[in-house]
């Protein structure tokens, strides 16, 4: 059956085959689950704070005092489904069980089914998982979990009637994930039916979502880390099981990781944090080292190697420089996402990062929040990213918190050597709707110390071509006659020129949700320009 609609979701919570826990008219027995290593933990958790009843999401605090508000009125949307996700029963080490118990009790007993937020089926799905986690963890008996294990008994077969066919994307992977955990920790004719189908659901999306070059098909790498830490819980769990489902389902995983865990570090900066492109922020997801050790825990083989000068995902679009220690270029130029679900791109098609001597130089805007609105915009659209805008629009456009109309499409792409140097070159059509019939090529030669930036613009007519730079907010940007002089402290990292003259505006870094940091950000304006063009920059190291 398939639901579309938040009421429509609504009303299928409402109508569970329980309207609570106690109505559940038989024994529901459970086996639970035994992992082959320690899940990964989320250490930047504060457990104390948890512990009294204050929660921090999204860089937002609330405490609640003795009674926890389920659905907080001076939280956005977000922060209510982090509420509601439990994600907190996993710092370094998992909650003491009178914490953790006494919190998920607490939940049972203030949110019926079909109450707002925390019966979605996206919650639903990353709570239950969460749940059965922990439960795996803790010593406990019995008769203190059963009313805990009659609610995830009922938000599975809820779930089960509200699967996210109409989003798709990671919404119907961790549908299909948590259907998978469901059907193992319990026993009965309704976890063989959950774990059929979340077996059926999750082999065909990892066909789907993981393209040949390891990456995620949503091209966030931030969503890419979700993903991956999913694959490596369920071969946790499901590895040397007799079920022949869990047993096929291992083979792909274990045939699918290496590239991911390739892809994840081949978009990790010498800082050891993501690339932001898309929608993408630090603090959200395990980090790249946690989910490293995860994989060696549990595959027991070496890291797949990334150590070379350059990398090429070409179905994700990213692309990779790496001349030297602590020096890292990563661009894009692959489609947004999915045709069918867009809504986490952005219009940083032919944008790059770039890192000097182990600091982030040339960075993205990042991703501040959720809700629609101008720092939402800013975000996604052309002046959030390091690419070039005409005539002022957007090269997709977005709109919207998650939607985008007509967008960017790759013409090409390719990374090689030629002589030792490394040569980029790559180009889109996302601006062949405007008058004149515009088209982006961008060329980035690296030769010895120097990144030569080269834009062409084809086309005909009249435009104004702009081309932007964001520094990140921990430097200094001094403009002398040679150009952009960029400083870390004392330490020089890049003079950043162009033919062009170079302005001083300013900007937004947004790393974390709901952190926005002021930064530099260089431009060049070509107001009246003739096309066919050029423009572009010359960043020396």
């Amino acid at each position: 059956m398939v639901c579309r609609g938040r009421n429509a979701i609504r009303k299928l919570a409402n109508g569970c085959p329980y309207s609570s826990p106690v109505d559940v008219r038989y024994p529901v027995e459970w086996a639970g689950i035994e992992p082959a290593v320690p899940f990964a933990s989320r250490p930047w958790i504060d457990s104390s704070a948890t512990s009294h009843n204050n929660f921090r999401f999204l860089n937002q605090s609330i405490g609640f005092g003795e009674r926890i508000e389920w659905n907080p009125h001076d939280a956005n949307r977000l922060w209510r489904y982090n509420l509601h996700y439990f994600d907190y029963l996993h710092p370094g080490n998992p909650l003491d069980p009178a914490t953790g118990i006494g919190l998920i009790q607490d939940w049972v007993e203030n949110n019926r089914p079909g109450a707002p937020d925390a019966w979605d089926p996206y919650p639903t799905s990353l709570r239950l998982v969460n749940w059965i986690k922990y439960l795996s963890q803790i010593n406990y008996t019995p008769s203190e979990v059963h009313s805990v294990v009659q609610s995830a008994f009922v938000q599975a077969g809820c779930l089960e009637q509200s699967l996210e066919y109409h989003l798709l994307g990671n919404h119907l992977f961790k549908n299909a994930k948590a259907l998978i955990f469901c059907g193992i920790f319990f026993e009965g004719k309704d976890a063989q039916r959950w774990l059929s189908k979340g077996i059926s659901i999750l082999s065909d999306e990892l066909h789907e979502q993981i393209l040949p070059d390891g990456g995620h098909f949503e091209r966030s790498p931030m969503y890419h880390s979700m993903i991956l830490e999913d694959c490596l819980d369920l071969l946790n769990v499901c590895a040397n099981k007799p079920h022949s489902g869990l047993a096929k389902l291992s083979e792909l995983l274990r045939e699918r990781l290496p590239s991911m865990v390739r892809f994840l570090f081949g978009m990790t900066h010498p800082d050891g944090r993501i690339a932001l492109f898309n929608d993408a922020a630090f603090g959200v997801e395990v980090p790249p080292q946690h989910l490293a050790r995860y994989y060696q825990n549990l595959v027991e083989k070496p890291l797949p190697g990334t150590i070379d000068s350059s990398l090429s995902f070409p179905d994700s679009g990213y692309f990779i420089m790496a001349p030297r220690d602590g020096e890292r270029l990563v661009i894009d130029c692959g489609p947004i996402g999915p045709d069918y679900q867009p809504g986490h791109a952005h219009c940083d098609t032919l944008s790059f990062e770039l890192s000097i001597k182990g600091h982030r130089v040339i960075v993205d805007s990042g991703c501040f929040q959720y809700e629609d609105g101008p720092i939402r915009l800013y975000n996604r659209g052309n002046p959030g990213h390091n690419t070039v805008s005409i005539d002022g629009q957007n090269q997709s456009e977005v709109w919207g918190a998650h939607r985008c109309a007509r967008r960017a499409r790759p013409l090409y792409a390719r990374l090689e050597r030629k002589h030792g140097d490394i040569i980029f070159e790559g180009a889109h059509d996302g601006y062949r709707r405007l008058k004149g019939s515009p088209v982006h090529h961008r060329r980035v030669l690296l030769s010895e110390n120097t990144y030569a930036v080269k834009d062409s613009i084809e086309g005909r007519g009249i435009h104004l071509i702009e081309s932007r730079l964001h520094i990140h907010p921990a430097l200094s940007v001094d403009l002398t006659s040679e150009g952009a002089v960029i400083r870390y402290r004392e330490e020089s990292l890049a003079v950043i020129s162009s033919i062009q003259a170079i302005e001083k505006t300013d900007g937004w870094y947004c790393p974390e949700f709901g952190i926005k940091e002021p930064c530099c950000v260089l431009k060049i304006s070509l107001p009246g320009a003739s096309l066919p063009c050029e423009t572009g920059w010359v960043i020396r190291t």
